[in-house]
C-alpha cells in the first residue's frame, strides 16, 4: 500500500467530511463543544497557529515532508493483524488489531508530533514544549525535536514519572528536559496546566505540541487530522484482508487522539459502529475512574468545552486509572459531539479487566500491549464473545507495553495471573511471589 496515496485520499476526505458535518465550524465548535476559552495573552498565538495550519495543510512541500517522515521515519503504514487465536478462544467475532504499537517510538503519538513539529519549524519556533501522561507523547516529542534540532521541554506529573520511569529516561536520552509537576493530582491534567503556563510566558519562541484532541481550537481539529492516517490506512487494509470494512471499530479514550484517528475516516460509514473505551478504574460507582463521557457533565477545561469529571461547584475531580495515559478528567470535544449525536458509543473497562486483557494478549498472541490499549482489547474480546463468527471487530492497538512493565510488576505483587489450565498449585506459587490473590485468565 502506498502511503502517499493514503495521505492524498485522507486530505480529500477531511475536506469533504468537514463540509458535510461542519466539524468544526470556523470558531472550532463541534456542536456545543470545543471552541477557544483562553486568556487574551494566548489569543494571538492561537490565531498565528490557525493561520499557519490553514496555509501549510494545503502546501505541497509541507505535505510531502509529512508523508516522507511517516513512511521513512515512523515506518508507516502500520499493519492490520488478525488476532486469530484470541478470536478462536472467544468463540465469536473475528478480532483484528491496527498495530500502532509498531510505529517508531512505540505508539500512535508520533503521527501528530511530526505534523506539529513541522509547523514549529516553519513558524520559526526553536523551542518546543509538551505535556505527557504515559510518556509516549513526551518520547515522541523528544524524538522529533532531536531529529529537527529543536529545544524540548516536557511537563509530566510526578505520579506519572514514578509509573513511567522508563519513558522518562528515554526522553532524557533524547535530549529533553523533563519537568516534574507537583501540583494537584500530579498527573496529566496538572502537566497540561503547567505547559500552558509556560506557553503564556514564552509565546514568541515557543511552540506547544499538544498530544491529544483536546485544548483550544485549532488543536482538536489539527491533532485529529494528523492522526486520521490511522483510519485512512484501515479503509484500504480491511477490504484487502477481509473483503469488507469492519462491523465495529474499538479504541481506548483518554483525551482521545488514537480513537479519533481511527474513528474519523469511518464517521460517514454508518454500518461501522464506533466504540470508545474509557477507564472505569476500580469501578464506575467507586469514584476512582476516568470515565468523563459516561459520568461527566459539560464544562470548560484547558481551553475547550467538553465533558468533564467535576463536582457541583465546577471543581475538577481527581481521576484514577491503572494506565497513566487514560488518567484525565476530560475528553476531546469531538468525542463529546459524537456521543451526543449517537454516532459513537462509549463504555468502561476496569483496571482488572484491562490487566487481564494485557496478560491474555501476551499469552495468546505474543504481543505486549500498552495498558491504555489493553482497555480497548478487553472490550473487543468481551464483545467478540457475544457476536457470530462472521462479524469483524477492528481494535486500535495504540501502543506497546514496554513502558508499563513497572506498573504490571507492581500489580503482580497483589495479583498472581495464571491460565485456568495452570490453576492447580497457583496459590502456592502466588504466595511465594508475595501475591495476595490469584486471578484466573481465560483458557
Amino acid at each position: 500500500m502506498n502511503t502517499l496515496n493514503v495521505l492524498d485520499n485522507a486530505i480529500e476526505r477531511q475536506v469533504a467530511q468537514a463540509e458535510a458535518y461542519n466539524l468544526p465550524d470556523a470558531r472550532g465548535h463541534f456542536g456545543p463543544y470545543g471552541g477557544s476559552f483562553v486568556s487574551e495573552t494566548l489569543t494571538h498565538a492561537l490565531d498565528e497557529l490557525k493561520e499557519a495550519y490553514a496555509r501549510y495543510n494545503q502546501d505541497p512541500e509541507f505535505l510531502a515532508e509529512f508523508r516522507d517522515d511517516l513512511t521513512h521515519f515512523v515506518g508507516r503504514p502500520s499493519p492490520v493483524y488478525h488476532a486469530k487465536r484470541w478470536s478462536e478462544k472467544m468463540g465469536g467475532a473475528q478480532i483484528y488489531f491496527k498495530r500502532e504499537d509498531l510505529n517508531h517510538t512505540g505508539a500512535h503519538k508520533i503521527n501528530n508530533v511530526i505534523g506539529q513539529a513541522l509547523l514549529a519549524k516553519r513558524m520559526g519556533k526553536p523551542r518546543v514544549i509538551a505535556e505527557t501522561g504515559a510518556g509516549q507523547h513526551g518520547v515522541a516529542t523528544a524524538t522529533i525535536c532531536a531529529r529537527f534540532g529543536l529545544e524540548c521541554v516536557v511537563y509530566m506529573g510526578s505520579e506519572d514519572i514514578k509509573r513511567q520511569a522508563q519513558n522518562v529516561y528515554r526522553m532524557k536520552l533524547l535530549g529533553a528536559t523533563v519537568v516534574p509537576v507537583e501540583s494537584g493530582s500530579k498527573t496529566l491534567k496538572d502537566a497540561l496546566n503547567e505547559a500552558m503556563r509556560d506557553w503564556v510566558t514564552n509565546i514568541e519562541n515557543t511552540f506547544y505540541i499538544i498530544g491529544t484532541v483536546a485544548g483550544p481550537h485549532p488543536y482538536p481539529m489539527m491533532v485529529r487530522d494528523f492522526q486520521s492516517v490511522i483510519g485512512e490506512e484501515c479503509l484500504q487494509q480491511m477490504p484487502v484482508m477481509t473483503g469488507r470494512q469492519p462491523d465495529y471499530v474499538v479504541a481506548c479514550v483518554g483525551g482521545g487522539s488514537n480513537a479519533m484517528g481511527i474513528f474519523y475516516p469511518y464517521i460517514d460509514y454508518p454500518d461501522v459502529q464506533l466504540i470508545g473505551v474509557e477507564a472505569a478504574g476500580e469501578g464506575m460507582n467507586s469514584g476512582k475512574h476516568s470515565a468523563s463521557l459516561q459520568l461527566g457533565t459539560p464544562g470548560v477545561l484547558h481551553g475547550n468545552r467538553t465533558y468533564l469529571l467535576q463536582d457541583d461547584n465546577g471543581q475538577i475531580a481527581e481521576t484514577h486509572s491503572v494506565s497513566a495515559g487514560l488518567d484525565y478528567p476530560g475528553v476531546g470535544p469531538e468525542h463529546a459531539w459524537l456521543k451526543d449525536i449517537g454516532r459513537a458509543q462509549y463504555v468502561g473497562v476496569t483496571d482488572d479487566e484491562a490487566l487481564q486483557a494485557f496478560h491474555d494478549c501476551c499469552l495468546i498472541e505474543g504481543i505486549i500491549p500498552a495498558l491504555e490499549s489493553a482497555h480497548a482489547l478487553a472490550y473487543a474480546a468481551k464483545l467478540a464473545a457475544t457476536l457470530p463468527k462472521d462479524k469483524i471487530i477492528l481494535a486500535n492497538l495504540s501502543g506497546r507495553g514496554d513502558k508499563d512493565m513497572h506498573t504490571v510488576a507492581e500489580r503482580m505483587g497483589m495479583n498472581f495471573y495464571c491460565r485456568e489450565s495452570c490453576a492447580v498449585g497457583a496459590a502456592a506459587v502466588a504466595a511465594a511471589a508475595g501475591a495476595t490473590q490469584v486471578v484466573t485468565l481465560h483458557k
